[in-house]
């Protein structure tokens, strides 16, 4: 999670609401995480159908697993790629008005069709690193339209060892690995994330894929969203998250990469895709 990827770009750095390019190995893992697990021998192809782009990081169009096609479609990014900037430690937005934009992808990852919000329905950046946008479009419009489906958000918490793909619409590039453990809290500068998402060393994401989907490659399913890694080793600091574990032990993973889990989302959401934080289930930081 870094600054705004056009501001970076501008100073020759890609950073920004996107990760920059790890160059440092990672280190030992923990015990009890899953360091090379492999992907099934059957998996189902991976591809762009679904995904979008902003004008500064990824995203996908999103469906929760009860959705029904006349429900306005949702799209989800980070907090942090907010076009109002990023939320401050604590700050949770909800039906916040927005006519942003957002470039609809096919399977081979071209440009198809432009996507219009109506408002942003949730966003935060404490807890999680999540926005999610109500479009102006159904889902069943989308699909109709332009042969696309959304993807289903899971339900259920991520497993270790579980072969991955993170999805960026705005580079058009798929980055695959595992889900090598969970990090009890990453803290990244003002802002503490829970349970997080680690990636094995194999995904190497740079800048402009924060928003990213990242999907089970044997169910196609959405399990997390791509959000941060630490750059170069430093401790807890902007650009470089630390772990820090339920002792309060902190540990550095220079090189390593983060997703934010995002199975606690469809409990939070309900018909005709309206935001619901006081449902059952819902745990979901309140404003």
């Amino acid at each position: 999670m870094k600054k705004p990827l056009l501001a970076a770009l501008g100073a020759l750095v890609i950073t920004g609401t996107g990760l920059a390019a790890p160059a440092v190995a990672a280190t030992a893992p923990s015990p009890g995480t899953v360091a090379a697990a492999k992907a099934p021998a059957t998996v189902q192809a991976v591809t762009f159908a679904g995904t979008v782009s902003l004008s500064n990081c990824s995203g996908s169009v999103v469906r929760l697993p009860d959705s029904e096609d006349d429900d306005p479609a949702l799209v989800m990014s980070n907090g942090h790629c907010l076009e109002t900037g990023f939320p401050a430690a604590g700050e949770v937005i909800v039906d916040q008005a927005s006519s942003r934009t957002f470039g609809l992808l096919n399977s081979a990852g071209t440009r198809v069709a432009t996507l219009r919000a109506s408002k942003i329905a949730y966003a935060t950046m404490t807890d999680t690193d999540v926005s999610l946008y109500q479009l102006t479009t159904t889902y069943g419009q989308i699909k109709s339209s332009y042969g696309i489906s959304a993807l289903t958000l899971n339900d259920t918490h991520p497993v270790a060892g579980t072969a991955i793909t993170v999805v960026s619409g705005y580079w058009k590039r798929t980055y695959a690995c595992a889900v090598d453990g969970f990090a009890y809290r990453l803290k990244e500068g003002e802002w503490t994330w829970k349970d997080s998402v680690r990636y094995t060393s194999a995904c190497q994401t740079i800048g402009g894929t924060s928003g990213s989907p990242v999907i089970n490659n044997a169910t196609g399913e959405v399990v997390a969203v791509n959000n941060t890694g630490n750059e170069d080793g430093g401790r807890c600091t902007d650009n470089n998250p630390c772990e820090v574990d339920e002792s309060g032990n902190v540990t550095v993973r220079a090189g390593i990469n983060y997703g934010q889990e995002t199975h606690q989302i469809p409990a939070c959401f309900g018909l005709d895709s309206k935001l619901d934080l006081s449902a059952s289930g819902c745990a979901l930081p309140k404003p």
